[in-house]
Parts: C-alpha cells; structure tokens; sequence
C-alpha cells in the first residue's frame, strides 16, 4: 500500500509503508549526520526504527552546512618583486631622512627587512670631517641604496645628481623626482617625462615618482621608466591613501612594478596599498617621525607582508545592505 507524505516541501509517494531509518536508508543518508522532524515535532535518533511514517506525514531533514558558496575565482599569481631584473623578498622600500640619526637609521632598516633605501646626494661636509656617513651604518654591499633627486625641479638638475651617484657609487638603479614648487613638493609631470626619457636613453633605470594620473604612468613607462611610484597624498603629509581608484586603474594597467610613494602615515595605509595590488611600497617619514621608529619599522613589514597576502587571497565585494552568512535555501 503506497503512502504519502511531504518530504522538505515536497510531495513525495513510498511504494510501502517504512520507518524513519528505512526511508534514511532508502535515500543514503547516514542517520548520525542529520536531524529528523516529523509533524513539527523532533524525532529522537533511538527512535528512528520505531517509528513508522503515515499517509500525510510531514517530514524535515536537515543537516550542517557552510555559510555558502563562494564564487569561482581565477587564483591570483604570487609574481616575484622584480625591478630592471633583480629579485627582492622584502615589498618594504625606506628612506633615510629625518631620523634623529644614522644609528637609529640603521636600526629601523633591521626591523623593517626591506633591501632598498633611497638616498640622497649631497655635498660632503668639507669642514668638519668626523661628520658621520650613511654608509658607515648602512652597508651599500648589503643593502641595495636608491639615489634619488629629492629637491630637483628641472630635468637637468635630476640628470646632473644622478650622474654624480653612478659615478661615486656605480649605480644605475635611481629613483627620479622633478617637483613642481616647494610648497606642495607635487611633481612636476611635464618635466619628470622629459626627465625619465633622457635618463632612460643615459643608461639609468629610473623607478619615477609621480602623480596619481593613469594616463601619465603609461607614458612614463612607455618612455622607459622600470617602476612607476604614484604618491598616496603629498609628500610628509602622512594623510595615507588618497587616491585608490586612480592607483587601482595604474596597476591594472602596468606592464612594470607600481611602488606607492608618499603620504604614507602609518601601518594600516600601507596595508591598503598592498591591498589594492601594489608591488611594494616606499615609506620615510611615517617611520622616521613615529615615537618609535624601530617599531614603526616592524609594524610596516608586517603590514605590508599581510596587505599582498589578502591582495592575493581577494577580498570579498562590497554590498549595499547585508547578506546573511548561512544561505536560505533550505530554511525550515
């Protein structure tokens, strides 16, 4: 005799009578990994073979799930930190400036890990010569230094400063800036492409420091330039990221690393820029200026290590309103 009943919502009709555990059988479900309830009320597991199911029995069966189905996602790929051929391990690139002094320099590099710091050319100290040096505290053999054009307004000052660092240290890695004025120290964008196209034809691999334009990044990386440095707000300002969109659209763009540079102001903002796919990210002040520099220096390893992480695990979308974590499919 066939019975009837409603299983999960559904009509459903059994050739003959069974019990609970014979239609748990009948289906392949393991009785220890479900609940049972039958007419809105629970039936207790020791029961299952004693009880037997009637015409116009209503029956749940439920068991734990996970809180949904995530979207099919293509892995993004760990690419290496690589700029004009050379490898690093550490994303973190740190300046030299402001520190109280080279020792406390010195010390802020250890705890950051990084492998890069920038430097600037200056004149040496002709009048007292037990002035210390950077590289009596930083190893230039260790370290890969950075020379850089801080305080350049035209192309020719740039080119000029940076032949006298490949001619005192043989570098021809260097970090391009051409400002625009003193008071914003906002690049100067005519002039750094100028710029980056005559140190590109030179011999130098320019990484350049520039705004945050996706149109002005392809040029310089067209007219040569191995790293594009888009500043996250002004320099020293340490308002953190200002302009993620736009620095978005330059790292989907680029062919070379994009390095964000400037306004850093403490850990979480270079998080956030690792977040939004960076390759690596230049802090100075934010690590020079915090009560503990050394610390400060740890905490920008950590942050950045942990940016590219989730960058590389993809975040889940933004919603306009919440969504509940366990689906509603299947509610009782």
């Amino acid at each position: 005799m066939a019975v009837e009943i409603t299983l999960n919502g559904e009509a459903r009709q059994l050739a003959r009578p069974l019990s609970v555990r014979g239609l748990l059988e009948s289906l392949g479900l393991d009785p220890a990994k479900i609940a049972v309830e039958r007419n809105l009320e629970i039936v207790p597991r020791s029961t299952y073979g004693d009880v037997a199911l009637s015409h116009g029995d209503r029956l749940e069966i439920v068991h734990f799930i996970g809180g949904g189905n995530a979207p099919a996602e293509v892995p993004r790929e760990d690419k290496p930190f690589t700029i004009a051929g050379k490898t690093f391990t550490s994303r973190l690139i740190i300046g030299t400036g402001k520190y109280k002094s080279y020792a406390d320099n010195a010390a802020a590099l250890a705890a950051s890990g990084a492998q890069i710091v920038t430097v600037a050319v200056r004149r040496v100290n002709l009048t007292d010569r037990s002035q210390p040096m950077l590289v009596d505290f930083i190893d230039p053999k260790k370290v890969t230094y950075l020379p850089n054009t801080v305080g350049c307004f035209t192309g020719e000052e740039a080119i000029r400063t940076l032949r006298l660092a490949r001619e005192a240290g043989g570098w021809s890695l260097v970090k391009l800036e051409v400002l625009g004025e003193k008071k914003l120290l906002y690049p100067d964008m005519i002039e750094t492409l100028r710029a980056t196209e005559m140190l590109s034809k030179d011999g130098f691999q320019v990484m350049v420091y520039c705004s945050d334009d996706p149109l002005m990044a392809k040029r310089l990386e067209d007219a040569g330039a191995v790293a594009i440095m888009p500043l996250a707000a002004p320099i020293g300002s340490g308002m953190g990221m200002q302009a993620t969109v736009n620095i978005r659209m330059i790292i989907e763009d680029a062919k070379v690393p994009v390095v964000v540079d400037a306004g850093i102001g403490t850990a979480s903002d270079a998080a956030v820029a690792m977040e939004l796919g960076c390759d690596a990210v230049l802090t100075n002040t934010a690590i020079a200026h915090a009560k503990d520099p050394v610390k400060m220096a740890a905490a920008m390893k950590l942050a950045v290590e942990a940016g590219r992480l989730a960058w590389l695990a993809g975040r889940m979308p933004k919603k306009a309103y919440a969504d509940p974590s366990s689906p509603l499919s299947g509610l009782i």
